[in-house]
């Protein structure tokens, strides 16, 4: 398959150098256009004030373009003017770092996969629940395994599939489970700090209270050490609520 691969850690992250070895291995071309520097949780957002140059990143067994923009922006720019060829999929990570939950709201991985899938592109996110992993060779082999076996084409229109593997080695991992994503939100704060020249700044931390997640649903069964698969689609219509107005205004 021919492959645009890109992420929200950064052309030399860990993850997308091991799922770019891993799918040039399996056979597949492999189009790396990615940020220059890491965009963490800067979700669907695209650069409209400032221009977005683009760096040759040529290594040893490796080549890429490096942009000075989001994720979204390395998609839209990629395949509308980089890339000769438009490609038959998306694919995004590996991510430092789980994407369940409300995750997918906030994370540019994420975003990256459903720019492509907004562009008509099937598209696949693949993140990993550690912030900090060395090796991710074995969960990109894993996922390039996968690739040929998801029903890409009778997928419905617009549909990210959002992989996530466990904080584990992956020969410890247990079965891949299909499952929705969990509706549980962080419980977010903000620690009050002081800087060395005496001022004060804030850094946000957060927690998902783990009794409140419902079983059989993404951060559990992560939890648990299993490899998750879900299925995206970005329709924010509340069809009932639409019922309800439809109803009492009109």
């Amino acid at each position: 398959m021919r492959i645009l691969l890109t992420n929200d850690d950064g052309i030399q992250a860990v993850g997308l150098r091991a799922l770019y070895k891993a799918l040039v291995a399996a056979g597949h071309e492999v189009h790396v256009v990615a940020p220059i520097t890491e965009q963490s949780a800067v979700g669907h957002a695209i650069t409209l004030s400032a221009p977005l140059r683009v760096k040759e990143f040529r290594e040893e067994g490796f080549f890429g373009l490096g942009v000075s923009g989001t994720p979204a922006d390395c998609v839209k720019l990629g395949i509308s003017t980089l890339l000769a060829q438009a490609p038959e999929i998306v694919v995004s990570g590996i991510n430092a770092g789980a994407n369940v939950g409300v995750d997918i709201m906030y994370s540019g991985t994420v975003s990256a996969a459903t720019e492509g899938a907004l562009m008509g592109f099937p598209a696949l996110a693949v993140s990993m629940d550690n912030h900090n992993p060395v090796d991710l060779s074995g969960q990109a082999e894993y996922a390039a395994a996968l690739l040929p076996r998801l029903p890409l084409t009778n997928l419905p229109a617009k549909c990210v599939l959002n992989l996530n593997f466990p904080d584990r080695p992956i020969g410890e991992a247990l079965s891949m489970q299909v499952c929705p994503h969990t509706r549980v939100a962080y419980t977010d704060w903000y620690e009050e700090r002081v800087d060395p020249r005496g001022r004060k700044y804030y850094w946000m931390c957060g927690e998902i209270n783990h009794d409140q997640i419902s079983p059989g649903r993404d951060r559990l069964l992560l939890t648990q050490g299993h490899v998750t698969l879900t299925p995206l689609r970005f329709d924010f219509t509340d069809t009932e609520s639409l019922a309800l107005l439809e109803r009492s205004v009109l």
